[in-house]
C-alpha cells in the first residue's frame, strides 16, 4: 500500500491530526510528523519542567534541579543550521546561580523527535549534566551498535547509515554555537539527513563542544534505532527511501 507523502506544516507547534498513522523506518528519514514542539514539551512536562514564554516570545522550559534548559526557538529564527532554522535549543549548566551555559545543543525541524526526547531523558536522568565522564568512542560505539557503518578515511569520527542518507560526525563546528569553553577551533558533535546527495537535508542537529559525549550517544543510538516509528507525515524529502505500514 502507498501512503500518501504530505509536506509537513511550517506552523509550530501543531495539533495532531486524525490521518491515519503508520509505522515508519528508518528513523532518521522519518522527519517530526509535523508535532517536534509538542511532543518535547509534553515530555518535558512529565518530567516536572517549567515553562514560561520569554520577551523574545520564544519557549523555554527550565528542568526541576534549575541545570538545563530547553528553548523553542523556531519563531525567533536566530540562525540556520544547514539552511534550516534552529527549533530546538538544548543546554546545561554546572551551578543553578551560574549565567553561562556549559554546552548547548541545537535541533532543526524535521529531526525525529524520537531522538530529542530520548537526550533530554538522559540529561533529566543526570545530577551533573554539564561534566563529561566519556571520551568520543562512545558515540561512535553507539552507532556502530545500531548497524551505522565508520567511514573508511575517519573510522573514529564520522559513522553513516547503510544508505548513506544520513551522518554522523565529529570535527570543527559552524557559526553561532555557542559553548562554555571559549577556545577557538573546538570540535563537536553534528549529525544530518539528506536523503538524497545534493538535495536540501530533512533536519541538521549540533553539539558544541562540551556537551559531554554520553549524551550525545543518547541522540545517536536513538537516530539510528532500526526500531519502527508512528507517523501521520511522511517527509517528501525521504519519498522512495521509506518503509511504512498499516497498524495491525
Amino acid at each position: 500500500m502507498e501512503a500518501p507523502l504530505n509536506s509537513p506544516s511550517s506552523r509550530y507547534p501543531s495539533a495532531p491530526t486524525p490521518d491515519p498513522f503508520y509505522w515508519v523506518t528508518p528513523r532518521h528519514l522519518a522527519g517530526d510528523d509535523g508535532v517536534l514542539a509538542d511532543r518535547i514539551c509534553d515530555t518535558l512536562a512529565e518530567a516536572g519542567w517549567t515553562s514560561w514564554t520569554t520577551a523574545r516570545s520564544t519557549l523555554l522550559l527550565l528542568s526541576a534541579n534549575g541545570l538545563c534548559g530547553a528553548e523553542w526557538i523556531r519563531t525567533d529564527n536566530a540562525f540556520l543550521l544547514g539552511e534550516l532554522p534552529v527549533a530546538w535549543q538544548i543546554s546545561a549548566r554546572s551551578h543553578r546561580d551560574s549565567a553561562l551555559a556549559e554546552w548547548n545543543a541545537y535541533f532543526t525541524p524535521g529531526t525525529p523527535y524520537e531522538a530529542v526526547a530520548d537526550l533530554l531523558l538522559a540529561v533529566q536522568a543526570r545530577t551533573d549534566p554539564a561534566v563529561n565522564y566519556c571520551g568520543p568512542e562512545v558515540v561512535m560505539s553507539a552507532l556502530t551498535a545500531m548497524g551505522w557503518p565508520r567511514d573508511f578515511d575517519q573510522p573514529e569520527t564520522t559513522a553513516w547509515d547503510a544508505g548513506l542518507s544520513a551522518g554522523f560526525t565529529r570535527g570543527p563546528l559552524p557559526p553561532g554555537i555557542q559553548d562554555g569553553d571559549p577556545r577557538p577551533d573546538l570540535m563537536g558533535w553534528q549529525a544530518w539527513a539528506e536523503p538524497v546527495l545534493g538535495a536540501p537535508y530533512l533536519w541538521c542537529a549540533t553539539f558544541s563542544a562540551s556537551t559531554p559525549h554520553d549524551l550525545v550517544a543518547s541522540f545517536a543510538s536513538s537516530i539510528a534505532s532500526p526500531v519502527p516509528v508512528r507517523r501521520r507525515i511522511l517527509p517528501e524529502l525521504a519519498a522512495g527511501r521509506l518503509t511504512f505500514s498499516l497498524p495491525g
